[in-house]
């Protein structure tokens, strides 16, 4: 399944994509109201895409136990779907697909089938594969559905992949985008690099889920120099990010903020923005316990906007670290800015409506 170009041009031009979370009951089960009301939230929130079936959905949704991979994924489309018919708008349907090649290729052929538009590609499951051995799965499932490559820091799962694996990933023709995140300066200026020397700059798009450095990234100009004293401007599109299924109204206002200040040359004056941001996402994100409360992290705003009932995740043992709690209240008192929990307050009930 080909990329469709008008599909490409919306994602090189930039949105906010949250990472889709999962709401669950008491119980652990899955709560459908809930679970469309958040979808309904990103929708109206202006985000252009939505990614369900990834890190902040729970990859244990794949569990045969637990069996909510097809179910989560249908949800969130059939929600979508909803929204464009009554908005008139198109949103970017973006799908988690991991694993070997097997399970990868099954992954992908169910999304694409659906009618999601692309898939997130974690190669985690690869852990010692070859670069050749890594382009040839990435091949495989584009043969299926749109690419969008991800670049997990190690410390979460992910592995090092360095210029020569991303030099390779950019000749992928069905490769639409990259999401970005290893939270390493040097590691994402290896993909910028590849993708300027590969030639493809002006049609695949690079998102931040550098979590510890979005506003940077989405300000920074990469100016990578070519043959001839030449060089090549590499710019991240927007952001594809856990930290964006909260507060994702502002989100939009900040991206559109960014994306003023970079077309008036006043980057410079936007930077302040940065350490707020980042201050945010480590308490949410719970950077002092090496992310261990990051998934809960989020769950608690929006329990405390009422999206979510609690915080529950699949695991039971997953939840908030000592101190977390200590950190959101700090974040929520020095940046009231960040929060839009008037916008939520205004449109939960019809956002929960059946």
């Amino acid at each position: 399944m080909p990329i469709d170009a008008t599909l490409r041009a919306s994602l090189f031009d930039g949105m906010v994509i949250p990472a889709h979370p999962l709401a669950l009951d008491a119980d652990r089960r899955l709560d459908e109201r809930r679970q469309r009301a958040l979808t309904r939230y990103y929708c109206d929130a202006g985000a252009g895409g939505v990614a369900v079936g990834v890190h902040t959905t729970q990859f244990a949704i794949r569990d045969p136990r637990v069996g909510l991979f097809e179910p989560v994924l249908r949800l969130a489309l059939e929600t979508m779907l909803e929204w464009e018919r009554q908005n008139g708008k198109r949103l970017v349907k973006i799908a988690g697909v991991c694993g070997e090649t097997a399970q990868a290729v099954r992954e992908a052929a169910f999304a694409g089938e659906a009618g999601y538009d692309v898939g997130l590609l974690s190669l985690a499951a690869l852990r010692e594969a070859t670069v050749a051995e890594l382009i040839r799965h990435c091949r495989r499932v584009a043969e299926i559905i749109p690419l969008c490559g991800f670049y997990l820091q190690p410390a979460v799962g992910g592995r090092s992949l360095d210029y020569r694996f991303w030099r390779e990933f950019f000749e992928i023709e069905n490769v639409a985008a990259v999401k970005v995140a290893p939270f390493n300066r040097y590691r994402t200026l290896d993909v910028a690099r590849a993708l300027a020397d590969s030639g493809r700059h002006y049609e695949v798009a690079l998102y931040t889920g550098n979590d510890d450095n979005i506003v940077a990234d989405l300000l920074t100009e990469f100016r990578i120099g070519g043959g001839g004293g030449g060089h090549v401007s590499i710019h991240f599109a927007g952001g594809l990010l856990g930290h964006w299924a909260v507060w994702t109204k502002r989100a939009v206002e900040l991206l559109a903020e960014i994306k003023a200040a970079r077309a008036g040359g006043k980057a410079l004056a936007a930077l302040a923005r940065s350490a707020e941001v980042t201050d945010a996402n480590a308490a949410l994100f719970d950077a002092q316990h090496d992310f261990a409360g990051c998934i809960a992290g989020l769950h608690e705003i929006l329990r405390r906007q009422g999206l979510l009932a609690g915080r529950w995740c699949l695991d039971p043992r997953e939840d908030l670290s000592p101190g977390q709690m200590e950190e959101i209240d700090r974040v929520y008192d020095c940046y009231p800015q960040l929060n839009d929990d008037d916008f939520v307050a205004q449109n939960l009930d019809r956002w929960m409506r059946a």
